[in-house]
């Protein structure tokens, strides 16, 4: 019997004063709620406390302390390692937490914790706003946010954490804190890019920008073959796009999806992704080139609502998929980076395997360094090895071809994105930050949290 059923007073204490529902082993919601996106996970915590707001998140710390059982903090439930859910302890979901206001005269959005990433774009959109989140819009705003927070808008106005003017954070020892320039300032650089290492950020404030609801995106493709052109192409192409422009090349299978004829289904192409944060005839005329390269096999590049871009690769990253996770920063495509894309991209044998590399730079190079936690201000794009499978059949060499892609790219490697580690040790951790940044991570952990409550992260010890 795990401390938390063995603890009926614990128990009968925390049920008294919260609102949400308390989900324990045994009950018919359990394993509903006990799954996340990726379906390689498959825990079973001793308590899914299902929070309606910062009380019962303070009342599921305080039994969570009093048990002593592992903490796992649940926002959309992305995490690729799973740190979102646990085995025997406690899960602090706050999928329940939806609220969202948004202000179309300060152009600002506050967003509770438990908000999708495409449910904020709804709402801010119906004003012709947004802020910069994430490719996927299933994922949860908190952990995409805290972690730095790259997507579509990046180039043109940075990431999440640069557009983050607050944060309401519980912390480890149950306070209730406003973090922002003005108040906590250690603890707004710290959760801009620190992830969940400092206690529950419970809503958060985010400047809006004037975007759509139309714009210029999409994807295009041609046949896996004319990766090495394409991407010697590409390459010298990008040094002269303008900061509105965000893009990322993809290797893969096309998935048999409704937007895609029929015919095409399950042929390996290299594609290119865009969105251009701008008028859309500007749009046009900086793509240009691009779709002049040569024929394509697909082209969905168009103006189109900014909502159905943000959904567009949706259909290739479902819930309950088995995956599996390995990436890095490169600071440029040099010959040998693209010779191992390449070969890489030709080494793909399923068709839900695929790996995007970002563009990055524009505006998140030129906020300082040390202003946020967030490492890679000066990398050039980012890799991001993804095997996939609809079950444990074949999973296990899905992960191989992530494993030897990733030990291909390993010599030109420069850092490493935090919301793209998986298991994989505390240098790696630092190597996300940088020595100078972890250690003042450190220090600011042991004023925080200085027990670890918060470790099933990519965690930061306290010494």
């Amino acid at each position: 019997m795990s401390t938390i059923a063995a603890d009926i007073h614990a128990l009968e204490d925390l049920a008294t004063d919260f609102r949400g529902d308390l989900i324990q082993p045994g009950d018919p919601a359990y394993d509903e709620h006990r799954r996340v996106w990726n379906g390689s996970i498959d825990r079973r915590p001793g308590l899914i406390a299902r929070c309606t707001g910062v009380a019962d998140i303070r009342s599921a710390l305080k039994f969570a302390r009093r048990t002593g059982g592992p903490v796992a903090v649940r926002g959309g439930g992305h995490s690729f390692p799973g740190h979102s859910t646990c085995d025997g302890g406690v899960v602090v979901d706050l999928a329940p937490m939806k609220g969202i206001r948004v202000d179309p005269v300060r152009r600002t959005a506050r967003a509770q914790a438990g908000v999708l990433l495409g449910e904020l774009d709804r709402e801010t959109q119906a004003f012709g706003l947004a802020t910069p989140s994430g490719i996927v819009t299933h994922t949860g705003l908190a952990g995409l946010t805290l972690g730095g927070g790259i997507g579509w808008l990046m180039r043109k106005y940075g990431l999440s954490i640069d557009n983050l003017l607050s944060a309401d954070v519980v912390t480890a020892g149950g306070d209730l804190v406003t973090a922002s320039p003005d108040e906590n300032g250690d603890l707004f650089w710290g959760i801009r890019g620190g992830g969940g290492n400092f206690g529950i950020v419970t809503e958060f404030e985010f400047q809006l920008h004037p975007v759509g609801p139309i714009v210029y995106g999409g994807l295009v493709a041609w046949p896996m073959d004319r990766s090495p052109e394409l991407m010697r192409f590409y390459r010298d192409w990008i040094t002269g796009i303008p900061d509105e422009l965000t893009t990322a090349v993809i290797h893969r299978w096309l998935p048999s999806t409704a937007a895609i004829p029929a015919e095409l289904h399950g042929r390996p192409v290299v594609a290119i992704v865009a969105c251009y944060a701008g008028p859309v005839e500007d749009g046009e005329k900086v793509v240009a080139p691009l779709k002049a390269f040569a024929p394509s096999l697909l082209d969905l590049v168009k103006p189109q609502p900014y909502l159905d871009l943000q959904a567009m690769l949706d259909p290739g990253f479902p819930h309950g998929r088995w995956y599996y996770i390995r990436a890095g920063d490169v600071a440029e495509l040099s010959d040998e980076v693209i010779d191992v894309a390449v070969d890489r991209g030709h080494a793909i044998d399923s068709p839900y395997t695929a790996y995007p590399i970002f563009h990055l730079g524009g505006a998140i190079s030129r906020v300082p360094a040390d202003s946020t936690a967030f490492g890679g201000r000066t990398s050039g794009h980012t890799f991001n090895f993804v095997g996939a499978t609809d079950g444990p059949e074949g999973f296990e060499a899905q992960r191989e071809w992530v494993r030897d892609s990733w030990r291909a790219l390993e010599p030109h490697l420069s850092g490493v994105y935090l919301n793209f580690l998986s298991n994989e040790g505390t240098d790696r951790i630092r190597s996300a930050y940088g020595g100078t940044t972890y250690d003042r991570l450190q220090a600011l952990k042991r004023k925080y949290d200085p027990g670890n409550l918060f470790h099933l992260n990519q965690n930061i010890p306290p010494h």
